[in-house]
């Protein structure tokens, strides 16, 4: 296959791997060769040393060859920046985001990786997967369809991968390196000292990240000629070249700065602001954003294109980092330097959420607000959480599994549920919710907060049953009254035997519906709460009326109308009279039927209901049919008609024609 016509990238080298791996995209597969086709994506591996060029080698490929992928290039990282693998569920779900088939929140362990091969089975993409830690990583992610093209990127062999094309990466060939060095310090240094140039690609061992740190140093030092760069590696011979030239940057920075560089170890997947920068290093915010323009210089890290004042620290500096703060800070202090992060993040998402919001109330808080947290707008908050959702998704979990900052992990789950609730909507983020609340379940298994733990059973149990997987549902409500119970939370110990009751009525079970409502309903007898009571008595009677229980219904829809009547729900004694209405017509009290719905058409009108009249309205029409009065029903759906328009009706006529 010939390189498409892109633009040029500033790419250096590798020309030769860049055309082998183009070939291997076009070279008959094992099973084209035994006369079958290929039921899979072809596979091409690039791998080589954190720091070698193998991820800047994969995009070239990629880059190149998109054009004749329709359907676009779809892109996952198989490692967090702090070195542990990403879960293959996590990574399918990140791939999907880009198409219209991600599975439900919460989905068992296969069924994301299911969903993503599905979804590309009769597509034309390429998945771009870097930093893989073993074979089995990627060949969850392999699509079933030889359209398709899958490009990993690992630090050794994928064995297990039928037929994969594997390309070995090292340093780069001498003149690429130079090259490299060229545009980083210029051309008169290198032209004054070519050999010293070479000797320095040499020393690099021509790895693109080493000679970036080496081009950088020399470019922050413009009176150092390179052959004292190549003098002070050489005096180092012990370390890897990465270790020798991050460590030479390292040690010449002012020590403030340097611990600064150290503690971006710590920010939740790689990324950094300068506002995270100021609350790692306890410094101002203007100091932290000269030191990431200083550190972006240094080729210590890499703004992020199109997004602000915001910078990732490389992958490859990522553990050495991590090793530097672990020699040379207190293990107290890193911690503290993460609560400090911590907490202006719960300050940020505090921000962000009531920036959603409108009114007098809402601006009053924004304006209480310090003019650092403040945004614009609901645009620019939602702009931000969604850039960061990775970001304050992984700070969670680090916080949680730091064991020590429970309190601030608990709050910053908090109000990132808040901020994705107000920004997102519950259906849209029901995924990262997902998340969170198993975080929040954690913590409270761990510190043996029994109420914390109903609170998050009971909203993995919500999401289990909105995504129609009421059994899993069923298990975690019941875990959940356990749970409040032993807390003493008697509002969660009512939600869950309400839940109960509707899971068990989504199953069909209607008998133990009504009976888990029933118990729910003396939960809130015992504590006067009328209005959830009003409620249960509804859910009660539905149970019943779905059993064929009418005579049950009819007492429960009474009970229900007595407490609305009491509490002045005026909508809701409306609805009330009209399922009451429906109630009475299967236990033949017609004529009963008949006044109760027009009084609920006069309830409704006083409410203000157009639509819910419209629906008693049709639901008086049926019932007059069956009375045999055929022109006063034909005179009340005309009124529904009229009122509705071309909308439906709220309310199903029942029982029409029977």
């Amino acid at each position: 296959m010939a390189p498409s016509s892109a633009p040029p990238s500033g790419f250096l080298g590798r020309t030769r791997e860049l055309r082998e791996l183009l070939a291997d995209i076009e070279r008959a597969g094992l099973n084209t060769l035994a006369g079958r086709k290929d039921p899979r994506a072809r596979v091409l591996l690039v791998a080589g040393r954190p720091g070698a060029g193998r991820t800047a080698l994969a995009g070239e490929l990629v880059r190149l060859v998109a054009g004749r992928y329709p359907d676009g290039v779809l892109r996952a990282r198989l490692t967090e920046p702090g070195g542990d693998p990403v879960p293959t569920t996590t990574a399918a779900r990140r791939l999907l985001e880009a198409l219209p088939a991600a599975p439900p929140p919460g989905a068992g362990e296969d069924e994301p990786a299911e969903a993503l091969r599905a979804a590309l089975a009769t597509r034309k993409a390429v998945l771009l997967l870097d930093d893989a830690t073993e074979a089995e990583q990627v060949d969850e992610l392999v699509p079933d369809s030889p359209d398709c093209l899958v490009v990993a990127v690992s630090r050794g062999p994928l064995t297990g991968i039928p037929d994969v094309r594997p390309c070995v990466v090292g340093g780069l060939d001498v003149r690429s390196a130079v090259d490299l060095l060229t545009r980083r310090i210029g051309p008169v240094r290198v032209t004054v000292d070519p050999c010293a140039a070479q000797q320095l690609a040499e020393e690099c061992h021509g790895e693109p990240a080493t000679l970036l740190l080496a081009g950088g140093w020399l470019a922050d030092r413009p009176e150092v000629a390179v052959a004292d760069l190549v003098a002070q590696l050489r005096a180092d011979p012990g370390a890897g070249p990465l270790d020798r030239m991050l460590g030479l940057v390292h040690d010449g920075l002012p020590a403030a700065v340097a611990r600064m560089l150290r503690l971006f170890s710590l920010a939740p997947a790689g990324l950094v602001d300068p506002h995270g920068a100021s609350a790692l290093a306890g410094c101002s915010p203007q100091a932290a954003a000269e030191a990431l323009e200083k550190f972006d210089g240094l080729a210590l890290l890499r703004r992020v294109p199109a997004s602000g004042p915001l910078y990732e620290v490389p992958g490859c500096l990522h553990p050495l980092l991590s090793a530097l703060a672990a020699r040379l800070d207190r293990p107290e202090e890193l911690r503290l330097a993460r609560a400090r992060m911590l907490e202006r993040t719960v300050r940020v998402l505090y921000a962000c959420r009531i920036a959603a919001g409108s009114g007098e109330a809402a601006r009053a808080r924004q304006q209480a607000l310090p003019r650092a947290l403040r945004f614009a707008g609901p645009q620019e908050a939602a702009a931000w959480l969604d850039e960061r959702r990775t970001a304050l998704l992984s700070a969670a979990r680090l916080a949680v599994a730091d064991g020590q900052l429970d309190t601030l992990a608990r709050r910053l789950m908090s109000q990132l549920v808040r901020a994705l609730i107000a920004h997102v909507g519950t259906e849209e983020a029901a995924d990262d919710l997902y998340d969170v609340h198993r975080l929040v379940l954690d913590v409270a298994e761990r510190r043996g907060l029994a109420r914390e733990k109903a609170a998050a059973l009971l909203n993995l149990a919500d999401l289990d049953a909105r995504t129609g997987r009421t059994a899993e549902a069923l298990t975690r409500y019941r875990a959940a009254l356990d749970a409040a119970r032993e807390g003493a939370d008697p509002y969660a110990v009512g939600r869950a035997m309400e839940s109960l009751g509707g899971a068990h009525q989504e199953l069909g079970d209607l008998d133990r519906a009504a009976d888990w409502y029933g118990r729910a309903l003396a939960e809130r007898l015992a504590r006067d709460q009328r209005a959830d009571a009003a409620r249960l008595y509804g859910r009660i009677a539905t149970a019943h009326a779905r059993a064929g229980r009418h005579e049950e219904a009819l007492r429960h829809w009474r009970a229900a109308l007595t407490e609305h009547r009491r509490g002045g729900d005026v909508p809701a004694c409306a609805r009330a009279l009209g399922e009451l209405a429906h109630a009475q017509e299967h236990t033949g009290r017609f004529e009963e039927a008949l006044r109760t719905c027009r009084e609920a058409v006069a309830w409704a009108r006083r409410a203000g209901d157009e639509r819910l009249e419209a629906g008693l309205h049709l639901r008086l029409a049926g019932t007059l049919e069956r009375l045999g009065d055929p022109a006063a029903a034909r005179l009340h759906r005309e009124t529904a008609g009229r009122m509705l328009g071309d909308g439906p009706s709220p309310w199903p006529e029942r029982g029409r024609g029977r």
